[in-house]
């Protein structure tokens, strides 16, 4: 472990689902700056590649690897062309998303099963097929190899419908049944992958919307602020530090736990 810094990734390749998300954005840039080079991996072939650039302009590396966590095509793909350019991995941050607001009306079976997929089927079997990658970067780095996965703060409470009134963005039911399954196969694979010396750990964000949301939907934003022990949003950069520590060394004796990223909002 470097004793002066151990929050720094130099030496580390992680790779990032979602990586030009909302969330993911701010984290990749977080394992960036942080000497780490993430894996941009996502749907949007664009968005990824515009990220590389600014990243690359600051002096960092950030490969692009187009990557659909719902297809499992998609994912072999993705495989192939890691195991050929990397020879280990020393993260991974599964933070990928799909799916639409809605409520217990407009539910369908479709968005249970595409919320399924996608927070909980896909990093299972994401992990799996680079599980002996992560093996080795395990053997390679102090404190182990790292899986952080992103859950939310509605995988352990239930979002209050006085918040969203007529906002339409009401969070629905398969959105947190599906993150609250991730927060158990993260314990899981806490107790399964120790042994190897991969910690597997998860962060909850609390209530990150677009920043827009404080024009578009006013009411709902100061729902959300007044509800929240710190009184206001979070912005996506919060999210990084975080992520970064139970990425790095200075973690290294972390594993199964869980990190409220939330303004304390699961502390009611």
């Amino acid at each position: 472990m470097n004793a002066l810094n151990p929050f720094q990734l130099n030496g580390r390749t992680v790779l990032i689902t979602g990586a030009a998300g909302h969330l993911g954005r701010a984290i990749s840039l977080g394992i960036a700056a942080a000497g780490g080079t993430p894996i941009l991996c996502g749907r949007t072939a664009q968005k990824l590649h515009s990220l590389q650039t600014e990243i690359q302009a600051a002096g960092g590396n950030a490969p692009v690897m187009p990557l659909d966590i719902g297809s499992r095509d998609s994912m072999a793909n993705a495989l192939t062309w890691i195991t050929q350019n990397f020879d280990s991995l020393h993260g991974v941050v599964n933070c990928a998303h799909m799916g639409r607001p809605g409520t217990i009306s407009s539910a369908n079976e479709d968005d249970f099963n595409i919320a399924q997929q996608a927070h909980v089927n896909g990093p299972f079997f994401l992990i799996k097929q680079f599980l002996p990658m992560l093996e080795r970067g395990a053997r390679e780095v102090a404190g182990g190899a790292s899986i952080v996965n992103v859950s939310s703060m509605y995988g352990i409470v239930s979002p209050d419908p006085a918040v969203y009134g007529n906002s339409g963005s009401n969070n629905p039911p398969y959105y947190g049944a599906a993150k609250a399954a991730l927060l158990q196969l993260t314990r899981y694979l806490a107790c399964h992958l120790g042994d190897k010396q991969i910690r597997a750990n998860s962060i909850t964000p609390g209530p990150f919307p677009p920043a827009s949301i404080a024009q578009t939907a006013p009411d709902f934003y100061q729902g959300l602020c007044k509800k929240n022990p710190l009184g206001r949003i979070g912005v996506p950069e919060e999210i990084a530090g975080p992520t970064v520590f139970l990425l790095s060394a200075a973690s290294s004796y972390i594993t199964g736990a869980n990190i409220p990223v939330d303004g304390g909002w699961t502390s009611w």
